[in-house]
């Protein structure tokens, strides 16, 4: 049986200077009073029942930190995507733009 794999596609970060911009999207709703314990990324509550998190993420780190206050809430967690880098937008789940 051959194994096929495939390469490991990753987001470079154009200038490492400027942070990068995510979306986590957790199923529940927080209202924007939350903003400040997810470091100032603004949270938008939606109407299907999910919450939008979205802001400047400055490295790796900072993201893991993140979604470790996702975890220690207890909410399920839906997708994290890098929305934009250096003024470009891009996607990471399910080919969307």
């Amino acid at each position: 049986m051959m194994v096929q794999t495939m390469p490991h596609e990753s987001t470079p970060n154009p200038n490492p200077v400027d942070p990068l911009i995510y979306q986590i999207r957790i199923k529940g709703l927080l209202d924007r009073e939350w903003t400040d314990w997810f470091d100032g990324l603004t949270v938008t509550p939606g109407d299907d029942g999910e919450t939008l998190i979205t802001g400047p993420v400055r490295d790796q780190a900072a993201l893991y930190g993140l979604l470790k206050k996702v975890r220690d809430l207890g909410i399920p967690l839906i997708s994290v995507n890098c929305v934009e880098i250096g003024g470009l937008t891009h996607s990471m789940s399910n080919g969307e733009t």
